[in-house]
């Protein structure tokens, strides 16, 4: 058994696979601490796959708080265990986009899976997981459900600022103003997906691609993304949260021969 963990700044993700296929994975929050966090998470995926501490050969680990975590045998960038994890899941993926707690990135990935080339922005909160949980909550909603909320406007609203804080202002201001909240939703994320969407042009554009990370689950970027990008995103087949710890995985097998 072959272990890999994500430990990104928001969330935490382990996943547990063996020789060819994926056993379990085991996602949490990363709050505790980025030790608690990777424990945690290492504990429970064990637990779930119903086996020992000691059937695992190999733990290799990624994300923002990898350094911290002392049981990895190995630690890894994000960047390249996204690329490895995207490339078990569907070889003729080339873009990988992952929007994380606290930066974005555009992969760029050759025939094996190799990280040849990327773009990231982690100077500023904007288009990020961080960015929508807060302007989430200027809008009195819960960020699983923004997706589905943002897809029932007909009128997206045009925000102005990208700065976090001013960006928050903003969407306060135009919901007092009486602009309909999904309409707000709509607006801030074609502001996410044209900053991440700039991304994928500036290192130019190459498909097949394919959306990873907690954000991948928001219906209302997914689409907002693919339309401003006229792609289609190929699908994981699995949480779009786990595959960067799934790289992570099938590196702990590579370590372990």
């Amino acid at each position: 058994m072959f272990v890999g963990i994500d430990i990104g700044s928001l969330v935490t993700k382990a996943v547990l696979i063996n020789s060819n296929r994926l056993i379990a994975y085991f996602i949490t929050d990363s709050r505790t601490g980025p030790i608690k966090a990777g424990e945690t998470a290492l504990k429970q995926v064990i637990e779930k796959a119903d086996c020992r501490r000691e059937n695992i050969k190999s733990i290799v680990v990624t994300g923002y708080g990898r350094i911290s975590f002392s049981s990895a045998h190995k630690t890894v960038t994000e960047l390249t265990c996204h690329g490895k994890g995207a490339h078990f899941l569907n070889p003729n993926v080339r873009t990988i986009i992952d929007i994380g707690g606290q930066d974005s990135k555009v992969i760029r990935i050759d025939k094996n899976g190799i990280l040849t080339d990327f773009e990231m922005n982690d100077k500023c909160a904007a288009g990020t997981g961080r960015f929508l949980e807060v302007m989430a909550d200027a809008l009195g909603k819960n960020i699983e459900e923004m997706g589905d909320y943002s897809l029932k406007s007909h009128s997206p609203c045009s925000l102005t600022s990208t700065c976090t804080v001013f960006a928050e202002s903003e969407v306060v201001s135009l919901s007092a103003k009486g602009v309909k909240k999904e309409d707000i939703a709509a607006g801030l994320h074609l502001s996410i997906a044209k900053r991440v969407g700039n991304m994928v042009k500036r290192l130019g554009s190459k498909s097949e691609y394919m959306f990873v990370g907690g954000v991948a689950k928001n219906v209302g970027i997914r689409k907002s993304l693919e339309e401003f990008l006229t792609i289609r995103f190929a699908e994981p087949n699995v949480d779009p949260q786990i595959v960067g710890a799934l790289g992570a995985a099938l590196i702990a097998k590579d370590l372990a021969g």
